[in-house]
């Protein structure tokens, strides 16, 4: 089984210019495997911007690697906006450097030479927010998506969806490559495996098997590539021959790799980095 680091992606949204989706607590090892990636100067980097899909600490911790005094950009929702504003550590990000973008759901906005669009999926808070009276599913802007459109090619990035719901299947329709939440195949394999008691959808997370499970649910939509993404280090599909794997490829999916490359009509380059830490989220 390969080593991977954890969930983020990035895409090249300008000519040499590229964009975190993302930002994970491996992002400095991920940075120094990706030549693309690696500075320029003393304080000159390729990433000029960062786009978070929610708070959870495995997309955000990253950020803190970023606090070197270059121009950086990070966009996110008022919701998760909101999270870095209240947490001092994130002070570190000079505010005279560090611009702090926020966009609502479905507003497109510019990124060099792509759009971008967040929309809202069904997920949750950040575990550290969660209270007694938690809410699993809200789409209004917790956790969201991204669509991102370079040179008439599309790519949807959804790293945390709890279900996949009819909005969900209509923002992936016609897209040329999609990223999706992975997590974990069996709704209790955290349990079976004895390292937690949380299900995958008490996480947030939609299964790939079993009633419900992101498997077949995008057979019914037009997609290029389907690609699993953020796969905690209990899912079997990170075993090569084992038969979770075989079920993903024989219903056409992808599991995503670190270094991993895709290339939409030749035009556009994303990288993955992927995940094998234990999700709690």
């Amino acid at each position: 089984m390969k080593r991977r680091t954890q969930s983020s992606i990035a895409v090249e949204t300008g000519e040499g210019r590229w964009t975190l989706f993302n930002a994970s607590p491996d992002l400095r090892s991920q940075i120094l495997a990706t030549p693309l990636l690696q500075p320029t100067g003393l304080r000159e980097t390729p990433i000029r911007s960062v786009v978070l899909t929610n708070g959870d600490v495995d997309h955000v911790d990253g950020l803190i690697t970023l606090r070197e005094r270059s121009p950086l950009s990070v966009y996110a929702t008022s919701q998760i906006s909101g999270i870095l504003d209240v947490n001092p550590i994130f002070g570190v990000l000079a505010k005279d450097m560090v611009a702090r973008e926020v966009v609502a759901l479905n507003q497109p906005f510019r990124i060099d030479d792509s759009t971008i669009e967040f929309f809202g999926v069904p997920g949750k808070v950040p575990l550290y927010l969660e209270t007694e009276n938690l809410t699993i599913g809200d789409a209004g802007g917790d956790t969201v998506g991204v669509e991102i459109t370079r040179d008439g090619m599309t790519l949807v990035y959804i790293p945390g969806c709890a279900t996949v719901d009819a909005g969900v299947l209509a923002r992936v329709d016609g897209a040329d490559a999609l990223l999706f939440d992975g997590t974990v195949f069996e709704d209790d394999e955290m349990r079976q495996a004895g390292v937690g008691v949380k299900t995958g959808r008490r996480m947030g997370h939609v299964p790939i098997s079993g009633e419900g499970g992101s498997l077949h649910a995008f057979d019914g939509v037009q997609v290029g590539q389907k690609i699993y993404i953020h796969i905690n280090n209990t899912n079997r599909i990170l075993i090569e021959g084992s038969a979770e794997r075989a079920a993903v490829e024989s219903a056409g999916w992808r599991v995503s790799e670190d270094g991993l490359e895709v290339a939409l009509g030749g035009l556009a380059s994303e990288r993955t980095f992927e995940d094998r830490g234990t999700t709690a989220a």
